[in-house]
This record gives structure tokens, C-alpha cells and sequence, in this order.
């Protein structure tokens, strides 16, 4: 059956006038005021494990749930790790694909992107949902405060810091926040599903990083 031009005309029409929208999508989203308690007022570059820079606003339009560690810390970051397998496991799967878990590295002078892409690798994260972040240390000081997440350098090197993990709605606005470590708390995770359907609803969720 010979393809009659006038439909094929009309079909790629349709798709460009798909693409077309998506992008003013976009663009009307990136123009929109962010709110004044939003995250995202804060304005540094972020690089992560793949080495891809971006910048730290540009998770705007996802629902993330976020914290900050450092890759050579033994005991509580893996720890923290596994806790934030655990809510993400927590989510049914249909729901979870509108999920992103960011970490932001305390030590950035160690922590570059072999590091965290050692740490993404050994742990086997997806970096479709994953993605481990170094900032400068500035940077870092100013995100740790917004995120109120207490943290100093030891002599030797090493971070004492709270275990803190906190849900953004897809504005930069933190919803909850936890310090359960080890397994996933209840309530943080209601509070994630309950943001993750609001945002569905909405239309705001942007799986794509």
C-alpha cells in the first residue's frame, strides 16, 4: 500500500508540533518564578559522576530526595546509601520512575568524579535515578545550611556531619526530612509517594535528567 503524502505531511506535523510544545513546556517552567524558600536560589555548578556539569538548579522540575556525604567515609555514608536504597525500594515501581536521589560530596577537594563514579559503580546505583555531586567548598557550606545538614572537618581529614535526608518538591521546596538511618521511615516515605502523585498529577514531573 503506497504511504499517501498527505497523511505522512499531516504525521510529521503532529510530531513537530509535539516537540514544538515540549520545549515551550520547558521554557515556561525555567522562566517561572521560584518560590522564595526554593533550594534552587542558591546558584553554583554542580559536576557529577559521569563528569556531566550542570547547573544546580537545573533538578528543578523533579522531585528529588537529597543529603550529603563524602566517598571515603567508612561506616555512616555507606550506611546512608543503603538507607536511601531503601526508601527508594520503598516506592512502588511505577511511581519510583518519577524519582531522583541526589548526594553532594562534603570533600570536594578528594572527592572527584572517579570518586563518585567509583561509589556509583561498587554500589550499583542508576544514574538514571543517581547522581553524586561535587561543588566547590564554598558551594558546599552554603548547601549544607539550606539543607540544614551539620557538618565539620576533622584534623585527620575525615567529616563529622548529621545524617540528614531531605525531600525537595519539584520547586526546590523541602517537604520532610529524616535522620532514621538503616531502614526506610515510614513517614518519609509517604511524604515521597505523596509529593511523587502530586507532581504526576500536576504534570511537573520531568523523568529526563
Amino acid at each position: 500500500m503506497r504511504n499517501n503524502p498527505f497523511k505522512l505531511a499531516l504525521l510529521f506535523s503532529i510530531a513537530l508540533l509535539a516537540v514544538l510544545f515540549t520545549i515551550a513546556a520547558s521554557a515556561a517552567e525555567a522562566a517561572r518564578p521560584l518560590p522564595g524558600e526554593s533550594v534552587y536560589q542558591l546558584d553554583f555548578p554542580v559536576t557529577d559522576q559521569l563528569g556531566i556539569s550542570s547547573p544546580w538548579a537545573s533538578a528543578r522540575g523533579k522531585v528529588q530526595v537529597v543529603s550529603m556525604f563524602y566517598t571515603s567515609c567508612r561506616y555512616v555514608c555507606p550506611l546512608l546509601v543503603d538507607t536511601l536504597k531503601r526508601v527508594e525500594n520503598s516506592i512502588p515501581e511505577a511511581q519510583r520512575r518519577g524519582l531522583q536521589l541526589r548526594l553532594i560530596s562534603f570533600d570536594p577537594a578528594r572527592d572527584d568524579v572517579a570518586a563518585l563514579a567509583s561509589v556509583a559503580t561498587k554500589r550499583k546505583l542508576d544514574p538514571a535515578r543517581w547522581r553524586l555531586l561535587r561543588t566547590s567548598a564554598d558551594h558546599v557550606r552554603e548547601l549544607a545550611a539550606v539543607l540544614d545538614i551539620q557538618y565539620r572537618q576533622l584534623e585527620d581529614g575525615e567529616f563529622n556531619h548529621a545524617s540528614r535526608i531531605v525531600l525537595l518538591d519539584p520547586d526546590g521546596r523541602i517537604l520532610a526530612s529524616s535522620e532514621k538511618l538503616g531502614s526506610a521511615d515510614p513517614p518519609f516515605v509517604a511524604a515521597t509517594m505523596e509529593a511523587l502523585d502530586r507532581a504526576n498529577q500536576s504534570g511537573s514531573v520531568d523523568t529526563v535528567r
